[in-house]
């Protein structure tokens, strides 16, 4: 991600925060189930690990906001490579992440892992495509009034081909709705996520059309922060736009309902408007009172200057963990029954282990921070 030595320090916080969060839900402790508020909900409804996704495209529009500076008196040519090419990586490293670590063991031996079992999309797949187009029509479209019209329609849109193309009587089920058929049928079933015990991607082509939503009013929200400075009228302004998005989202719920994994509509705008009051919270704490004396800001922007490679490193790490074999089990496993479920059994054990390997990450970005290398794409 790129850096900015104007970029406020409340955003790098919340991006900072973000990651730390992201890592933690995504690598539980084994041995006991986790806190509730630390899964996703099954299907429908909402819980504090749904935002985590959503929060990293709106810091992703965040930045933006101040990236597309960088293209003023650039051609149009020149802009797009660096547009294209910017998503092309991030898509191509979201790939290489679930090929990895690119060979497996079988009863003959070592081999390579067939490329027509990896899954194609992805976490940062996601991030890549909606960046792309939301920067691609933030870039040509200078109407933000336009943008909005086309955000809404982006929002609708899905519902209605959700509805129109789904199983009519089941068009927001799992299996059932329009983004698993298209899913399939692109893809075919064993190059999309199984982790539901069945062939679903939560990061489907179709649903990626509401989450572009997410970085575009990202962007507005870090632009309008920029413009209207740190003061007390921009942090009312987001919040009364935040707690409106909320109102909108929940009544909208009884009718689409608000899901994560089928990214509803609501969905988008419920965790767009929760984002716009934890910035606002973030500004009033450290921009305008300034409560950050401690320091204690130093350890989210640590993670929040170098927020891929970080991500990264918290996936193939997680990785190694599995494969590294301990009496006859994983290494993650293995630390998880002999040490984290002995001190505290159950979930405190789960989540200890997610803090303590969330640290861990944190530690490396440190290293990075520290040497002053800051992996930008």
């Amino acid at each position: 991600m790129d850096q900015n030595p104007n970029r406020f320090l409340s955003l790098d916080v919340f991006r900072g925060m973000t990651i730390c969060f992201m890592i933690i839900v995504n690598t539980p402790g084994s041995g006991a189930a986790p806190f509730a508020p630390l899964e996703h909900a099954a299907w429908f409804g909402f819980t504090p690990t749904d935002l985590v996704f959503p929060s990293f495209l709106f810091a992703v529009g965040n930045a933006m906001s101040f990236s597309q500076k960088k293209f003023i008196g650039m051609s149009s040519g020149s802009v797009l490579f660096r547009i294209f090419k910017r998503a092309a990586i991030i898509f191509l490293l979201g790939y290489l992440m679930y090929w990895f670590p690119f060979v497996q063991h079988t009863a003959t031996g070592w081999s390579i892992s067939p490329i027509s079992n990896t899954r194609i999309f992805g976490v940062l797949q996601r991030i890549a495509l909606c960046y792309l187009f939301a920067s691609l029509l933030i870039y040509f479209i200078k109407s933000k009034t336009t943008i909005i019209v086309i955000s809404i329609a982006l929002l609708f849109g899905y519902w209605f081909l959700l509805l129109i193309f789904g199983d009519q009587n089941a068009p927001y089920g799992m299996l059932t709705n329009a983004g698993t058929y298209l899913d399939k049928f692109v893809m075919g079933d064993a190059h999309l996520y199984h982790g539901e015990g069945v062939a679903f991607d939560p990061e489907g082509i179709l649903s990626t059309l509401p989450a572009i939503v997410n970085v575009i009013c990202g962007y507005y929200a870090g632009k309008f922060i920029q413009e209207k400075g740190k003061g007390f009228e921009t942090i009312s302004k987001l919040m009364l736009y935040g707690f409106l998005f909320i109102f909108i989202a929940l009544c909208w719920n009884m009718s689409f309902p608000i899901g994560k994994k089928l990214w509803t509509s609501p969905f988008v705008l419920l965790t767009v408007g929760i984002d716009l009051v934890w910035i606002s919270a973030l500004i009033y704490v450290i921009e305008i009172k300034s409560w950050n004396k401690a320091d204690w800001t130093v350890f989210f922007t640590t993670v929040g200057k170098n927020p891929l490679p970080i991500y990264i490193f918290s996936e193939l790490f997680v990785v190694i963990l599995f494969i590294i074999n301990v009496h006859g089990t994983s290494f993650y496993g293995w630390i998880n029954q002999v040490l984290f479920q002995v001190i505290a059994p159950g979930a405190i054990g789960s989540l200890l282990f997610a803090i303590c390997y969330m640290l861990v990450c944190w530690t490396f970005g440190k290293i990075l921070d520290k040497n002053k290398v800051y992996i930008r794409v």
